[in-house]
């Protein structure tokens, strides 16, 4: 061993105490990783559940980092013996060296804590949708939905979204607290057309589509209504009238799960179709254009009226 360190001395200029802290260096970093191996090799034995696992392997990955930072520190500044002093002066050299860095781990523990959405959860953020899939220190995971495709479906795009925007950007998640939207369907028809049928008949379907939804949510709501103000008077489906200047409109709206939005609008408009088509007195609106003759429906052009 000495030959090997006069060696390592003569030849790269390493002193002992260098190479002491160099070798205890990579011991310490071969060790935690072998030790992380055998730790997640035992834990997928047990856990077949992706999220299960993936939680186990994050957990062991933040723990043995952390150790290695304090190890491995301790090891190279060993004139700081306290472990306040150390943290202290490292966090103050990051601070000045890596500000945008230490703002996403500030993100990332405030996403680990507080827990404005967990991975599985659908939020918005900016302008950016989608759902979490993966968390890490500095950065956050979307499987990328809206955008170029139609309602809340995924574009098939991974995002990576830097921690800090929590901080910055508003957070929207579908999932937390009450996990149901009110979603709404308009349906213009003539104004020729029966109205009152055609209410009947949408609010008919609406509660086709949304009344198993019911007794869940209210136990849903009285959970949520627990930790936010949230007090809806109404969860059942209810259809809206209003007029415009191309017929009259009739929005139907109800609760529905964010995943099942646009499945639920196509079999809601598989049934309007269906029911509609069947009824005489009900006709769909839809922009027209007139056309108008003034010679033949109003004045003829060219003829001076003949004085009284």
């Amino acid at each position: 061993m000495a030959t090997v360190r006069d060696w390592l001395q003569d030849r790269l200029g390493l002193s002992p105490t260098m190479q002491t802290h160099l070798l205890v260096t990579v011991v310490v970093i071969v060790g935690l990783w072998v030790l992380q191996r055998v730790v997640l090799a035992i834990a997928y034995r047990r856990f077949t559940d992706p999220w299960t696992r993936y939680r186990w392997r994050k957990s062991v990955t933040y723990l043995f980092l952390a150790i290695a930072l304090l190890v491995i520190g301790r090891e190279w500044l060993e004139g700081f013996k306290s472990l306040a002093t150390f943290l202290g002066l490292l966090t103050a050299g990051v601070a000045i060296a890596l500000k945008d860095p230490l703002a996403n781990l500030a993100g990332w523990g405030f996403i680990v804590w507080s827990r404005p959405f967990e991975v599985g959860d659908r939020i918005e953020i900016g302008k950016r949708k989608g759902d979490v899939i993966d968390v890490h220190l500095f950065n956050f995971t979307l499987n990328e939905i809206g955008g170029w495709v139609d309602a809340d479906q995924s574009t098939g795009r991974i995002v990576h979204i830097p921690n800090q925007q929590v901080f910055t950007e508003a957070v929207a998640n579908y999932d937390k607290g009450f996990k149901y939207i009110w979603n709404e369907v308009p349906v213009l028809v003539t104004y020729e057309s029966n109205w009152r049928k055609a209410k009947e008949l949408l609010t008919a379907i609406a509660f086709r589509h949304a009344q198993n939804l019911t007794a869940e949510t209210e136990r849903d709501l009285l959970a949520a209504s627990q930790q936010y103000l949230i007090n809806y008077k109404k969860l059942t489906p209810i259809v809206y009238t209003n007029t415009t200047a191309s017929g009259i409109l009739l929005t139907m709206r109800y609760l529905i799960e964010p995943r099942r939005r646009r499945g639920t609008v196509s079999a809601i408009w598989d049934d309007i179709l269906t029911e509609f088509g069947q009824s005489k007195d009900i006709e769909l609106a839809y922009h027209t254009v007139r056309s108008f003759s003034n010679p033949i429906e109003g004045k003829i052009v060219g003829v001076p009226e003949t004085p009284q």
